[in-house]
């Protein structure tokens, strides 16, 4: 005798048909693409079609026929009219608080001289009373052809009565007023810092201008933006990276502040963009935020912290990089490397004994040895290569020294723009022999090394289509040089956008998850307005995205 199926066994399974049914018209086809994405190998593979799910992940990528297979009938579906479709860009390097803040300083990025800057520095003052400091970012005195740093007293001439702190292209040094200089206790009697410098006149007056760790100097007077200024800056950056086509970026240096807001923005849905964080240091951060170990990935791996991120040396324009030998435009100085072999090592060990990967900033070729040394004595006696700890930028690096990358397993995290902006001065730091070893990248292929590629914004555009254009041309926005910058040094188009896509999430142990657009990974793609294999190499870094779309989701879609 059959039995009779109870009423409250018909709802449930009334409620579960129709979740199914629910969840079978969830999935999303993109149609009549022209796409390009990259196979496990690094190769171009041609599609026309994606399909995702619901949940943000990947079902189908191929022809229109393959994916209309594995995608449900009742799919909604999306026709990009044939627009160019790609992975999502991951930016490998950058520092997301800083590129939100610096919009609401003075922007000295296009100041094209000393006079133009102190105008612009004046001007904003002028329109800004009610701030107690001028700040802002981005001057650069080789663009201005001074032949030196500027000083406070050009300086208080846009501003004396208020202390402003204006910190270089590069983040490495940083220019004060008088005012600010004397809330600093910054006198001829104050001492250069450990892995920093004081400029100084000839009677050893502060001329006002600090360089790396003596810019901590500064800091340490500067008023704390709290947490709606720092939320604002979130909110800004993620914006302004969603809209060039980035959906995953490696913040190179947080702190629990930073860390505290990624998981709150993720928890509540407000993360448009992964990040892949790396804690500063192995002080008081990283003591706090290594109590449970590497955070590997949170909130459906839009964040993850399980690096951490220390500094060797300076940078290149203001002779901060350490070097193995003077530099070539200043024999009085070889640049500064921070801390002492066996002090790096230490925190090097740390971070190591605790499970993260070990990024560690260097630029010149004593910095890139100081580490390469460490990762020698250091990896092998924690077998942590299966970390894949990095050096971020590897800028000038000598010649023997970069098959130690290979044989170490060190992945080379580089900037392309940084060899297009440093090209106005570079070779006259270090000569033309060192050159050879310097933004390296066909070398570091060569001998089969994976780039993780960024820009290390906001000291650059996070445009990472200016990165593939200064990747494969060598040259700058305005094409200068003419056949590009060393250009035997030029990666290819599949190159470039391997190394801000596959290669970026290999060096950020996500490369199962995103980076290529395969079923099974999060559906992270743009659709942009130009075909980067067709158009002329010059093009490249006018490329305009159209939609930004993370895990399914459309993020930014332009007007």
């Amino acid at each position: 005798m059959e039995m009779p199926i109870p009423r409250r066994t018909l709802l449930v399974l009334a409620c579960l048909g129709a979740l199914t049914h629910v969840y079978a018209h969830a999935d999303t086809v993109i149609d009549n693409a022209n796409g390009y994405t990259l196979d496990a190998h690094g190769k171009v593979v041609r599609f026309t079609a994606l399909a995702f799910d619901d949940a943000g992940k990947l079902l189908a990528v191929g022809s229109a026929a393959q994916v209309k297979r594995k995608a449900a009938k009742g799919a909604t579906h999306v026709d990009v009219q044939g627009k160019t479709v790609l992975p999502g860009l991951i930016d490998a390097h950058g520092h997301v608080f800083g590129l939100g803040t610096i919009a609401s300083g003075v922007m000295l990025y296009g100041s094209a001289s000393l006079a133009a800057a102190v105008q612009a520095v004046g001007d904003f003052a002028k329109a800004h009373p009610e701030r107690s400091w001028v700040v802002g970012n981005g001057w650069n005195q080789e663009i201005w052809k001074l032949g030196r740093f500027p000083t406070a007293a050009e300086l208080d001439a846009a501003e004396s009565a208020r202390p402003v702190w204006l910190r270089r292209v590069d983040g490495h040094a940083g220019w004060a007023n008088s005012r600010a200089l004397a809330l600093a206790g910054i006198t001829r009697d104050t001492p250069d810092p450990a892995g920093g410098k004081i400029e100084r006149d000839a009677q050893g007056n502060a001329t006002g201008v600090l360089v790396d760790s003596a810019m901590d100097l500064m800091d340490a007077v500067l008023p704390k933006p709290g947490d709606v200024e720092n939320r604002a800056a979130l909110d800004g950056a993620l914006a302004q990276l969603s809209q060039v086509g980035l959906t995953s970026v490696h913040d190179a240096g947080i702190g629990q502040m930073q860390d505290r807001l990624f998981r709150d923005y993720a928890d509540h849905g407000k993360l448009t963009v992964r990040v892949y964080g790396m804690i500063a240091d192995t002080t008081d951060d990283f003591d706090a935020l290594s109590k449970n170990g590497p955070l590997t990935s949170y909130a459906r791996d839009m964040y993850a912290l399980r690096a951490v991120k220390l500094l060797s040396d300076g940078a290149l324009g203001s002779r901060g990089a350490a070097l193995l030998a003077p530099y070539s435009d200043d024999p009085s100085t070889s640049g500064l490397l921070f801390y002492p072999d066996a002090a790096m090592r230490a925190k090097m060990e740390k971070a190591m004994r605790a499970g993260y990967q070990v990024n560690v900033h260097a630029i010149g070729d004593a910095g890139n040895h100081q580490i390469l040394d460490g990762y020698a004595a250091l990896t092998a006696q924690y077998r942590s290569v299966g970390l894949r700890h990095r050096m971020e930028h590897a800028q000038v690096v000598q010649l023997s020294d970069i098959p130690r990358f290979k044989a170490l397993g060190i992945v080379p995290s580089m900037q392309p723009t940084h060899a297009t902006s440093d090209q106005n001065m570079a070779e006259q730091r270090v000569g033309h022999e060192r050159i050879k070893g310097a933004y390296a990248w066909r070398t570091f292929l060569k001998q089969g090394s994976r780039i993780a590629c960024g820009s290390d914004f906001p000291i650059e555009s996070p445009n990472p289509f200016e990165g593939i254009h200064a990747a494969v041309t060598r040259q700058n926005s305005e094409g200068f040089p003419a056949g590009g910058w060393y250009p035997q040094q030029a990666m290819t188009v599949t190159e470039a956008l391997r190394c801000f896509t596959l290669d970026a999430a290999w060096a950020a142990h996500q490369e199962k998850v995103i980076g290529t657009l395969e079923a099974g990974k999060w559906a992270d793609f743009i659709v942009v307005d130009q075909d980067l294999f067709t158009v002329a190499p010059a093009a490249i870094g006018k490329t305009r995205v159209l939609q930004t779309w993370v895990a399914g989701k459309r993020v930014f879609e332009k007007k």
